[in-house]
């Protein structure tokens, strides 16, 4: 069995309906990432030197040497940075991500954080890179960085955001039980869920674009203006779409050594105003969001179809191909994954394996199907998804005209063809059913075979579409 961990489909081209509150348009979430005092240091046991997010162009770690200048920058953002980006943002809902060493090392700040009302998710125990630490290691750290947030901040997080992070890092922090939600994504617009080994836990993804970490990098911001405009740009595009039915969350990342510089916090300010100016704008923390969506749209029960074992997926989906287990059974066996595991993702993998097949297979598909309106109707012996879709155009309450009509031209179809007249019945209307039969029996075999597969697939189409929306 080959599964594909990435799910590359996500909400698809309809999300849900965020349904924020008093019917919000956008939700602007704003984080402020306090690190100050838990980057690389050979202060704090590490290797080297900070190399990463500073105004020096191109930093490299100093190993076994303190960087007296990168110190001073970071320092700059918990003496001045962050009690201007805090007289800013004072009276506005704010997560912040704490570092658990930097946050033992700001008890002004964490104070005046809580006085703020602001949520202190947790940014791990130290801002440093986690990709190559050891599974055991990095659990260990989240369990230290929980325990160590808790002790300087009176609560223990209910966020987790690592940033440096590992493959690792989303499930170990699930693991735990923790968490209201983990941001360590940039895959969407709105919260999803994700299931690690029985544990669904909620994503509120972080941003990357809207997010001043720009400033620190070659191919990034190099003003306040393009920060501006880069984030009006953001909020209109997604308060329209907030307007036309589909809300979203902007969610903006800041730090205090880079935004709380004052060139730089003359831009937010402005971004700040150009929100308030709007109505139906729903300023939040990312605890609210999480809350807010566990309870619209809190996670699935349904074991998702990528996980399912073959006696599962073929119990849940070998009818759907009419009487053919067969092609449920082998598309099990293909690459699937969680971009599989919608209506969609399980009719590819179905069609695949209907396509692939020989034509004497596919003939079989086809002759599994019963008469429209024919004898197997009559006696009650349908599967119960022909059953409803031929009931719902009214095919199980014909005349005696009709009735006859219908027998004669099956009749006649099939044996031109050698398989039933198919179509997909609700896509129709009693009248076009009937148009279409006498239109196709006109074909020649080879055009009318093509022709009912697609009606099969079709068919399969909207019964998972059903089933999933069930």
């Amino acid at each position: 069995m080959i599964r594909y961990p990435r799910d590359m489909t996500g909400y698809g081209a309809t999300p849900p309906a965020a349904q924020w509150p008093d019917g919000a348009r956008i939700a602007v979430q704003i984080v402020l990432n306090y690190e100050e005092g838990g980057e690389n240091n050979i202060l704090h046991g590490d290797a080297a030197s900070e190399a990463f997010l500073s105004e020096i162009t191109g930093a490299q770690p100093w190993p076994g040497q303190r960087h007296w200048n990168m110190e001073s920058l970071y320092e700059y953002g918990a003496r001045a940075g962050f009690w201007r980006l805090h007289r800013m943002l004072g009276d506005l809902p704010v997560t912040v991500y704490g570092v658990a060493t930097a946050l033992a090392r700001a008890p002004e700040q964490v104070a005046a954080m809580k006085s703020a009302g602001w949520e202190i998710a947790s940014h791990g125990l130290k801002w440093v890179e986690h990709k190559d630490m050891p599974e055991d290691e990095e659990r260990a750290q989240i369990a230290q960085a929980i325990a160590l947030h808790t002790e300087v901040t009176g609560e223990a997080p209910r966020g987790w955001y690592t940033g440096r992070c590992s493959n690792n890092t989303v499930r170990l922090a699930a693991e735990t039980g923790q968490f209201d939600y983990v941001a360590d994504s940039y895959a969407d617009d709105l919260p999803y869920w994700m299931a690690f080994d029985g544990t669904d836990q909620l994503i509120v993804p972080y941003t990357m674009d809207c997010n001043d970490m720009r400033f620190g990098i070659q191919a990034g911001f190099t003003n306040g203006d393009q920060f501006e405009s880069y984030l009006k740009d953001s909020f209109d595009v997604l308060y329209e779409e907030g307007a036309a039915g589909a809300p979203k969350m902007l969610s903006i990342g800041l730090h205090c050594r880079l935004m709380g510089r004052p060139g730089r916090a003359a831009a937010l300010r402005r971004v700040i105003e150009h929100f308030k100016a709007h109505d139906g704008v729903w300023f939040a923390t990312r605890l609210q969001i999480a809350q807010h969506w566990a309870q619209q749209h809190p996670a699935r029960a349904m074991v998702p179809p990528s996980q399912m074992d073959e006696d599962r997926f073929v119990s849940e989906f070998g009818g759907i191909f009419e009487h053919s287990p067969w092609i449920a059974k082998a598309a099990h066996a293909l690459e699937l994954g969680p971009t599989h595991d919608t209506a969609q993702g399980v009719h590819s993998a179905l069609a695949r394996v209907f396509r692939t097949a020989s034509d004497a297979q596919r003939i079989e598909v086809l002759k599994a199907h019963p008469d429209l309106a024919g004898k197997l109707a009559a006696a009650k012996r349908l599967t119960a998804e022909s059953t409803a879709e031929q009931a719902s155009v009214g095919l199980d309450s014909l005349t005696d005209d009709e009735r006859a009509l219908f027998t004669s031209l099956n009749d006649s179809y099939t044996s031109k063809f050698g398989f039933p007249f198919i179509i997909a019945v609700r896509d129709n209307t009693k009248a076009s059913i009937m148009a279409a039969f006498k239109e196709r029996i006109d074909n020649d075999r080879a055009t009318e075979l093509a022709q009912a597969c697609l009606q099969v697939e079709r068919i399969a189409e909207l019964r998972l579409i059903e089933k999933f929306g069930a």
